[in-house]
């Protein structure tokens, strides 16, 4: 029994934890190939820095002089992203998680456990908070920022019961007439046997199913990896926005590349023929709008990136509850059946 308690006592201090940990710190920052002309800059401003602190030495126009030469950089990686570049700042290590746009958009949030069946899922997390003032339940997948917390997350990756909570959670909603918004952030569903056993895929396609119908707003927004059934377990409603960083897609590139030629090597490929960025999705009309980040991605400013999305997400549920939920489950029908492209022929 002491075994058991410490155990719960340790995983709830590293998830108490998270927010502290999952902070824009330079001095910890962790940084992609591509983002290596930025860290050149800083570790010049650190120097600077370190140089004025024991000289006495005023360096603070050359310390202003590489600050603004690091937003000119940014800009410059910003606007010759590739797709597979994109893929990379979806899995920014320092990314915002959905639990931080919770907290940095919403005050009173009041998180919810478990789906009264098997076991609470702590890849999907969700529960009533309060946005501007409306309240609202927020339903998303969790990743860890650490060895320790991405264990226990599962990387992002939810079970059967993880979806079964959402479900859960969305009828409760709907029952108390509250609308609802999933941050979808996933690599998949977890594909391991005992998923399948307990049922992953009814679990998915029952979701599905269910938010078609569900008679409260629905805005889904996919703040870092959309991948597979896993994002479409969360991933239905009235308007599916992405994050400027973020990829959609039925497959990761690094799957797509292994099964079509046999080698992951061949990634940056995939992710460019899988046309799987937000400009893609929007132009193929998957997607309703794509909204910007702060410069050179979501990992630099939790704030900005969270009040663009607090600025899109305050508007819109306005103007979805104006909509007669009839007509609001009409449309959102509508939306779906019209997506991808067929051709029939008569015989």
């Amino acid at each position: 029994m002491y075994h058991l308690i410490l155990q719960v006592t340790c995983q709830t201090k590293f998830l108490l934890n998270e927010h502290i940990l999952n902070m824009p710190q330079l001095k910890n920052r962790q940084y992609l190939e591509f983002e290596k002309p930025v860290k050149d800059l800083y570790d010049q401003i650190e120097q600077l820095q370190n140089t004025q602190e024991q000289s006495e030495t005023d360096m603070s126009t050359s310390i202003l002089a590489l600050e603004q030469k690091i937003e000119l950089v940014k800009k410059e990686i910003t606007d010759n992203l590739t797709p597979w570049h994109r893929v990379q700042l979806s899995r920014h290590p320092d990314r915002p998680y959905t639990l931080k746009y919770i907290e940095k958009m919403c005050t009173n949030f009041v998180e919810l456990h478990g789906d009264r069946n098997v076991k609470d899922d702590k890849a999907m997390v969700g529960g009533f908070a309060q946005l501007g003032d409306k309240t609202v339940m927020f339903i998303g997948q969790q990743k860890g920022n650490n060895t320790k917390t991405r264990q226990i997350r599962n990387f992002g990756m939810a079970n059967p019961e993880g979806y079964r909570k959402a479900l859960r959670l969305m009828k409760l909603a709907e029952k108390f007439n509250k609308p609802i918004v999933t941050l979808i952030d996933t690599p998949g569903a977890y594909p391991g046997i005992e998923a399948e056993e307990r049922g992953q895929g009814e679990a998915i396609a029952r979701n599905i199913y269910e938010m078609i119908s569900l008679k409260v707003p629905v805005i889904c927004v996919i703040i870092g990896e959309g991948a597979s059934g896993g994002a479409l377990g969360i991933g239905v409603g009235d308007k599916v926005v992405m994050m400027e960083n973020t990829w959609y897609t039925v497959i990761s590139p690094e799957s797509c590349s292994s099964i079509l030629w046999r080698t992951w090597e061949k990634k940056e490929i995939a992710a460019d023929q899988l046309r799987l960025t937000g400009t893609d999705m929007l132009n193929f009309g998957l997607v309703d709008q794509v909204i910007p980040e702060p410069l050179g991605g979501a990992h630099w400013d939790y704030d900005k990136a969270a009040q663009n999305l607090k600025d899109y997400l305050i508007p819109m549920l306005n103007e979805l509850e104006n909509i007669p939920a009839e007509e609001r489950v009409n449309k959102r029908i509508e939306k779906f059946g019209k997506m991808g492209f067929w051709e029939e022929k008569t015989v």
